[in-house]
């Protein structure tokens, strides 16, 4: 597998030989400290190219994102093995746990349900006319607070889907209290519209209650 870039970018990169770079050469030039598979090429992230990661990442995380398991870039038992358990790893598809070395690693599923209700309801919540960069990261950093791996080093690194609600309400929270809404064009309001919205979204979350979906306020609400 290839993995273009302009030559003039790779001056004085080292390579393995040939005239493409190979992922391999791109993890020992960069040293990144993150992967991200989306490629849905199983075995993309080989045994070689990890452990180079390894070698100068004390906890490289490691994200084969493609799905279904056929298509994954790896599978968690080898990321596991092959960086001896110092691997962060979650996954686009459902995993087994892992267990290596005497401990046992519940394997998370990165799913945008973590992500995409609550930047919804901080957009509603505010009038955002655009979604940005920033929106995400304020969001990501508002999930990161629920991570088992916090507590626990061989826990999930996502939380539960059964809490997707209380998620959604953080990120939210998180958007309509930081620069990410001003980055997004939201309008000066009057407080008491602010308010007005934020009662909207609370309530269309609490309609969901009983059977779970976070994305209930998203298809009732009719402000814009």
């Amino acid at each position: 597998m290839l993995y273009a870039q302009p030559y003039e970018m790779l001056e004085g990169w080292t390579r393995e030989g040939g005239e493409t770079f190979t992922l391999y050469d791109v993890v020992s030039n960069v040293r990144p400290t993150c992967l991200i598979g989306t490629s849905a090429q199983p075995g993309a992230f080989d045994e070689r190219t990890i452990r180079e990661m390894a070698r100068h990442v004390e906890h490289p995380v490691i994200f084969p994102l493609s799905n279904p398991t056929s298509k994954s870039e790896a599978v968690p038992a080898d990321l596991i093995a092959w960086t001896e358990g110092r691997a962060l790893v979650a996954t686009g598809s459902p995993f087994e746990p892992v267990t290596y070395g005497g401990r046992t690693f519940t394997i998370g599923q990165c799913n945008n349900v973590f992500i995409f209700p609550g930047v919804g309801l901080g957009v509603i919540a505010v009038g955002a006319k655009r979604i940005t960069d920033a929106m995400f990261i304020a969001a990501a950093r508002a999930l990161s607070a629920f991570s088992p791996a916090r507590q626990d080093p061989t826990a999930s690194l996502y939380p539960s889907l059964t809490g997707a609600r209380r998620f959604a309400r953080r990120g939210a929270g998180s958007r309509r209290r930081g620069c990410a809404l001003r980055a997004g064009g939201a309008a000066q309001r009057r407080r008491t519209d602010c308010a007005h919205r934020r009662n909207h979204v609370d309530a269309g979350v609490s309609a969901g209650a009983a059977d779970g979906r976070v994305y209930c306020a998203l298809l009732t609400s009719r402000h814009t």
